[in-house]
């Protein structure tokens, strides 16, 4: 899946101009997780100014966990966790890939708890496609669907897909103090 990402600035007029029109430098299918696209639109460390600068921060690899006042928005699509259960997965190969994909973010999955993590974020999402399990760190569950939206406030949690078909929700992550 490749996502079209339009970035738009101002020219020296002051008028809207397209900046960029195409996928996210850094969107990543990974090849040892099936199913599983990450795409990160965009990342700023510090509370953004405007006008916009023609850095595009997708360009090189750093950090999505920003520091508060730093935002990360970014698509991400789960394979149904069968691709996990299958005797083909290797975790031992995945788990570089999606330290990779998600640098910072990865690093706050627990070993011990699959999927289980918990940032130092407030994050807004939607569920674009698909349907979706939260899971909370007490085994409570939330299942979500297609334009269901979700708030979260820095709790433990994990995504799960217990369906047949992938899911991809859209989600910006704020960094909290």
């Amino acid at each position: 899946m490749t996502i079209r990402r339009v970035v738009l600035g101002q020219n020296s007029a002051g008028k809207a101009v397209v900046i960029s029109d195409g996928p996210s430098p850094r969107e990543m299918t990974l090849q040892h997780t099936p199913g599983f696209v990450s795409a990160p639109i965009w990342t700023t460390s510090e509370v953004p100014s405007v006008p916009y600068n023609g850095n595009d921060p997708m360009a090189s690899s750093g950090t999505l966990l920003q520091p508060p006042g730093g935002s990360t928005f970014m698509l991400i699509t789960f394979p149904p966790d069968a691709v996990f259960m299958s005797p083909d997965f290797k975790p031992e190969l995945a788990g570089p890939e999606h330290a990779k994909a998600a640098p910072g973010i990865a690093e706050t999955f627990e070993r011990e708890n699959p999927g289980m993590h918990k940032t130092p974020t407030l994050d807004y999402g939607v569920v674009l496609n698909g349907r979706i399990t939260l899971e909370l760190d007490d085994g409570a569950t939330v299942d979500l669907k297609p334009g269901d939206t979700f708030v979260q406030h820095g709790a433990r949690h994990a995504w799960r897909n217990p369906n047949d078909k992938p899911a991809t929700i859209a989600v910006v992550l704020l960094g909290a103090r």
